[in-house]
């Protein structure tokens, strides 16, 4: 598969532990120097922010998907190569998805939860099948891998829909479950 656009999940805010924001900002300089375009809830705030203001200072091309409800909330950015206004969640996920090659899950709160878990389980019924990548910065994400480990081992889940690798460009990325 070629991949041409990643959409990133990730917090419209930046947390205490300041390696959330580094990776923001290397994930998005790869991006630009890849480039490939990034693909992104639309904010100016937060994790949001900083990736899409990475892949724009190098050079990179940023789309942001932003619902009216949360244009003053997430502080919709300005300066993208593209921004398209939605008029719900549900709205904006799905044009995401229908505009990324491959997802990668930042730290985030509850929205990058729904985001990845809808994305997840369209994996899982096979309503498409674009890989999903979790950027595990700092250990962010340790325990959902505990609980992915719980519900495979529990037979609710089928352990494929969580082993998944891939190429881009030099880089290899791997998501998969603890042994």
């Amino acid at each position: 598969m070629n991949i041409e656009s990643v959409a990133v999940f990730c917090g419209s805010k930046s947390g205490v532990n300041p390696v959330y924001a580094q990776h923001a900002a290397e994930l998005g300089k790869l991006i630009a120097l890849l480039n490939l375009k990034l693909v992104y809830g639309g904010g100016k705030k937060g994790l949001m922010g900083v990736i899409a203001d990475s892949v724009l200072e190098h050079g990179g091309r940023a789309c942001g998907v932003i619902p009216k409800v949360l244009i003053e909330w997430e502080q919709q950015h300005d300066g993208l190569s593209e921004l398209t206004i939605v008029p719900d969640m549900h709205t904006r996920k799905k044009m995401m998805y229908d505009l990324c090659d491959v997802a990668i899950v930042m730290a985030g709160g509850f929205g990058t939860m729904d985001e990845f878990f809808e994305m997840l389980t369209w994996n899982q019924l096979k309503i498409h099948d674009k890989k999903i990548y979790i950027l595990n910065s700092d250990g962010f994400y340790n325990y959902l891998q505990l609980h992915m480990h719980q519900v495979t081992r529990e037979h609710l889940v089928g352990r494929q829909v969580f082993e998944r690798k891939a190429r881009i460009g030099e880089i290899e990325v791997e998501q998969h479950l603890p042994r």
